[in-house]
């Protein structure tokens, strides 16, 4: 095991109809204006924002607003918001939403005092401070509630990138699982599958010797492989979306991370497919997850046999344990198919002859000199044979 710092000071409120405290935990941490981020139409009429709003002026906060966010969120929204947050005096912004609106409201909180251009963070510039952020959660994917860690598309260029900072992680996160109740099924296996991907970025690495977080992993591992089919066959089910909500925190804010090296190489490469054909990031991340794992997995074979047992219950063969790793990457893939995940590029939408743009952009894009770096350090004719193994 490596040597690690690890600090997580977010303030969870969890549980049913918790999201009428909002007001009472920005004025906790020290809010007295507020810039509410939001999505769309749903937290409207679902009347969440209602309820945020009236526990803010419960507590005498006055606010200001700013929806629109997408899914991969842009950097003209986070513009908007800086500016918008300058001129009103704001200093706390309060995210409700999903992950994409929580990274916008990260974005924004150290845009707000950067002198520059707040992409200079996801460019490889330290964000030292920024505005505090809360959050209400409304879908259990990305762990941006419990994580330093955000992830915004420039829109010039159409560069997908993340930073991360303990300084943008949330003072406090509103985890009401029935807020995710109404969610299409789509959606909640998308949210399934990128939880599920945090964890494998993480037990992909070359650190010997981390059983404790192996172990923690493939728990959460077993977790979603538990409540994932219950959730998509009971959408009402406010057990299972406790479970699955609490499993996003956990697989995100690093717990499962420290002391290890890690991977993240096929969310670097699923990127880009999002970012050129905006689709849903845990439907392309189910689509580029197998592909990676089969092209990297002769670099460390028994760790993919050993999640395969661990978790995928195939039965270890000793003589030959690629194929057991095999299969055990099989059985990871042909589980998100059974929850309405696609498994290659036509039911993803993306194209073969895009391939090319997707590599030069991945490893040329913003800086890049080349090549991506993990679990194992992949070039351009890598990249390019894992984009052909998705089609």
């Amino acid at each position: 095991m490596e040597n690690f710092t690890f600090y997580s000071p977010t303030f969870f409120v969890f549980g049913k109809d918790t999201e009428n405290q909002a007001g009472e935990y920005v004025k906790k941490f020290g809010g007295s204006k507020v810039l509410i981020h939001f999505g769309g139409k749903s937290a409207k009429s679902s009347g969440l924002l209602d309820r945020v709003e009236a526990s803010l002026k419960k507590e005498g906060i006055p606010f200001v607003s700013l929806g629109g966010v997408k899914p991969n969120p842009r950097s003209g929204l986070v513009y908007e918001g800086i500016e918008l947050c300058r001129k009103e005096n704001v200093d706390f912004v309060l995210a409700v939403g999903g992950g994409s609106t929580i990274d916008s409201a990260k974005a924004i909180a150290a845009g707000v005092l950067y002198d520059g251009d707040f992409w200079d963070f996801y460019s490889g510039k330290m964000i030292e401070k920024a505005l505090p952020v809360g959050t209400v959660l409304t879908i259990a994917a990305a762990g941006s509630e419990g994580s330093p860690d955000s992830v915004i598309t420039k829109e010039e260029g159409m560069f997908k990138r993340g930073t991360g900072s303990n300084a943008i992680r949330p003072k406090f996160s509103i985890l009401n699982p029935a807020l995710t109740q109404t969610l299409p099924p789509h959606q909640t296996a998308a949210g399934i599958t990128d939880i599920m991907a945090h964890l494998y970025e993480r037990y992909l690495t070359n650190t010997k010797e981390v059983e404790v977080t192996d172990r923690l992993i493939e728990a959460l591992l077993l977790t979603m492989k538990h409540e994932g089919p219950r959730v998509i066959a009971d959408p009402n089910n406010y057990e299972a979306r406790a479970n699955i909500m609490w499993a996003g925190m956990m697989a995100h804010n690093n717990s499962c991370g420290v002391g290890r090296s890690q991977d993240w190489n096929s969310h670097n490469i699923e990127h880009e497919l999002s970012a050129l054909y905006d689709c849903a990031h845990g439907a392309g991340l189910a689509v580029t997850m197998p592909a990676v794992f089969k092209y990297v997995m002769k670099h460390d074979v028994m760790r993919f046999a050993k999640v395969a047992t661990r978790v995928w219950g195939c039965q270890m063969d000793f003589d030959h344990p690629e194929v057991t790793a095999l299969e055990g990457i099989n059985a990871f893939q042909n589980f998100l198919v059974s929850l309405g995940m696609p498994k290659n590029f036509a039911e993803l939408g993306a194209k073969e002859e895009d391939i090319p743009k997707l590599v030069q952009v991945l490893c040329r894009g913003d800086g890049r000199t080349g090549s991506i770096s993990g679990f194992v350090t992949l070039n351009e004719d890598d990249c390019a044979k894992i984009y052909k193994m998705m089609v």
